[in-house]
């Protein structure tokens, strides 16, 4: 049986503060899980958001980073707004004047959009329309099938997967790769089914492609890995 993506985990120099940010902005409930800080959503998401501390900075662009979707141009403004007011900031990735995408960088300096309403890609997604990363065309089919999620995009070396439940898509934009700098500050957290195996499914994983690390953070309980291209995971307990 394939694993769950049960949260996407932000590291973060002050988790309590950052998950304020993002719970204002999202809408999502935020709750405290031990010493992690906990962002529960309340729409068709279908995973978590979790706050882990540390003492690193930030360094380079995110692989990873949200893509918020927009019903109207006031929309747009407004979740613009209220990003700026909850302390986000206006970020310059060397996007061009006439793109219609606005581009913002949480108090920390994680990147994510508020994407243009009438946008045919997202159209049927929610408020978070796309984890969009950086990523080679290997890695979405790596991920398709680590998480059995269909590909619902395969063109030109870029890829998109999606639940077949609905939520936000995962879309990597394929070559050329940023150069990453420092630690992977976004990284999935997957959990096997309630009655799988946590070494089972890093076995499964490492078959398709993944590599167990033993010097990168996860939980007490979790596996670290690496998928296809680098990027931290981890594989937690059942739950």
């Amino acid at each position: 049986m394939t694993p769950n993506l049960f949260a996407l985990c932000f590291f973060a120099n002050d988790p309590p503060a950052l998950g304020r940010f993002w719970s204002g902005v999202l809408g999502f409930e935020l709750v405290h899980d031990d010493e992690d800080v906990v962002l529960v959503p309340n729409d068709d998401t279908g995973f978590r958001i979790r706050f882990k501390a540390t003492s690193e900075p930030k360094a380079g662009p995110n692989q990873m980073h949200f893509d918020l979707t927009s019903t109207s141009l006031e929309d747009q403004q407004q979740t613009v707004a209220r990003a700026l007011e909850l302390g986000g900031r206006h970020h310059d990735v060397g996007q061009l004047p006439e793109e219609e995408h606005v581009v913002l960088a949480d108090p920390e300096g994680n990147e994510f959009c508020v994407i243009e309403p009438g946008n045919n890609f997202l159209a049927d997604c929610g408020f978070i329309g796309a984890l969009a990363g950086d990523g080679t065309q290997d890695l979405g089919y790596f991920w398709s099938k680590a998480l059995d999620w269909p590909l619902v995009w395969d063109q030109d070396e870029e890829t998109a997967i999606r639940s077949p439940h609905g939520g936000p898509k995962l879309t990597w934009g394929g070559p050329p790769l940023d150069v990453r700098q420092g630690r992977t500050r976004l990284h999935f957290d997957l959990a096997p089914p309630a009655d799988g195996d946590q070494q089972a499914q890093a076995d499964r994983l490492a078959a398709l492609g993944a590599t167990r690390i033993d010097d990168a953070p996860c939980e007490p309980t979790g596996l670290a890995m690496a998928d296809p291209d680098g990027n931290q995971f981890c594989v937690l307990i059942p739950r």
